[in-house]
């Protein structure tokens, strides 16, 4: 039996992009906007328009997801739903209304809300006049959004985050291509990371203000990608290391420690790409910890030496210090294309209690996305014994962090009901509750009736 603590939280997270569609939004995320002008970049020509119909379906989405045993959620404020003026700051009264029904609604069903600020979803219009994350124009009017947000929900919500995976966004749009602005230029993903670090802080230093109470709370939400070397050989080492201070340190050093990863920063500078910074930004940053971390875990990275020099001549990425390992004989769920290792939430565990002070934590996000899940429906109800074995393997990893004394305080699911998922759209599916995308009918999967259980005892059976 694997027993969990009496007041550990059991929940789900999603995401406002993700779930409640373009109803009466006033303005466009890059999203959005990259759905609209390119619709063939998304699986089968599906977008954000609609999503889960949460907008118009919430009471009932909340009644389902509290008989799936979720007790908190955690989801987010959209910028582009909320704020009229993005320079001011002003309101728009539908988007006051939308989120206060919906966390007032949270509450009746006896679900905590987390609510999260950013979750991939800049304002087109900030990107176009201001590039986006690379302006710290932008940072200062994040803070004003957040700040909107504390005023109106903070009587209600205690548990604030400021960023969802902020590395996605630096990976995704600036490295690699594969969310809109689609960038390659590793210089300008150095300068979003910092940025984005800094907003985070402010928003932080803000909500102290406006939230004094200690009951009040706020974190950052990261995916942790543990980095393992391929061998013991001290090039694959190299590799790993360095694969670890980027992908991992440089959003938790500063969220918890409060300053960069110092080997990073030396390396970014002697490439002469680190980013712009001032002694008062610093400081801000050094004065601005979280209270408490989100962690996100779906696969590790595994990686070994570079098979060319950084030192030749080549446009500067963080991978001229790595390439990606695939582990011969490695569990994979195909679908989604990500190694299985469960064994890595023990090693966050640890890597927390002992490197960034025993902060208080939680597991943010963890699930399986798999395509074509009708395959798997029995009687009208999808037969998902691999979404339990899956949350399973990985439960009973993170209880030997926790036995060990790593102080994580809660599990959320990724996620409580099919979502949208970018431009993967709907390939695959990760809920405990089933949407038909088609009739929006949504019913429960064999996986909510085990969670059931699972948050109500605290515990389950290997």
């Amino acid at each position: 039996m694997i027993t969990f603590p009496k007041d550990f939280v059991w929940g789900a997270a999603t995401s406002g992009p993700q779930t409640e569609g373009n109803f009466h939004k006033q303005h466009q995320n890059v999203f959005d906007y990259w759905f609209a002008t390119d619709p063939d970049a998304f699986d089968s020509g599906v977008g954000p328009d609609l999503a889960s119909n949460f907008y118009n379906d919430y009471e009932n989405d909340l009644a389902l997801m509290a008989q799936a045993g979720i007790k908190g959620v955690r989801t987010s404020i959209q910028w582009t739903r909320l704020i009229d003026d993005f320079e001011t700051g002003s309101l728009n009264p539908d988007g006051v209304a939308f989120y206060n029904h919906v966390i007032d609604a949270m509450l009746a069903h006896h679900i905590k809300p987390y609510i999260n600020l950013h979750h991939f979803d800049l304002p087109v219009a900030l990107y176009d006049q201001y590039g986006g994350w690379e302006s710290k124009h932008v940072v200062d009017l994040f803070v004003k959004f957040a700040e909107q947000c504390f005023k109106l929900f903070g009587d209600r919500v205690d548990d604030w985050f400021t960023f969802n995976e902020p590395k996605v966004v630096v990976d995704g749009q600036y490295l690699y291509g594969w969310h809109y602005p689609c960038l390659k230029d590793g210089p300008k993903a150095v300068q979003v990371a910092y940025n984005m670090n800094l907003a985070s802080a402010k928003a932080i230093a803000s909500f102290r203000k406006i939230c004094p109470d200690e009951t009040k709370k706020i974190g950052i939400i990261l995916n942790l990608t543990p980095a393992y070397a391929s061998s013991d050989d001290p090039a694959d080492v190299a590799a790993a290391e360095f694969a670890e201070q980027w992908s991992n340190n440089l959003f938790l050093d500063p969220a918890v420690l409060g300053h960069f990863p110092e080997k990073l920063v030396e390396t970014l500078a002697h490439d002469g790409i680190l980013w712009d910074a001032t002694p008062e930004e610093l400081a801000i940053i050094a004065a601005n910890p979280v209270d408490y971390l989100g962690v996100n875990y779906y696969h590790p990275f595994r990686v070994a030496r570079p098979d060319i020099s950084p030192k030749s001549l080549q446009p500067w990425l963080p991978d001229i210090y790595f390439k990606e390992y695939a582990m011969p004989g490695r569990v994979m769920n195909v679908d989604r294309g990500w190694e299985i290792y469960p064994q890595a939430m023990t090693d966050i565990a640890i890597n927390i209690r002992d490197n960034y002070h025993n902060i208080p934590w939680f597991i943010s996000e963890n699930g399986m996305g798999v395509a074509g899940e009708e395959r798997f429906m029995t009687d009208g109800v999808i037969q998902d014994d691999y979404r339990i074995d899956f949350m399973k393997e990985h439960l009973s990893a993170l209880a030997k962090g926790i036995d060990a004394g790593s102080n994580c305080q809660g599990y959320f699911v990724w996620t409580a009901i099919d979502c949208w998922s970018w431009n993967h759209a709907y390939h695959n599916r990760y809920g405990l509750i089933r949407d038909d995308i088609h009739t929006q009918t949504k019913t429960l999967k064999k996986s909510a009736g085990w969670f059931k259980q699972l948050s109500e005892r605290g515990s389950f059976s290997k």
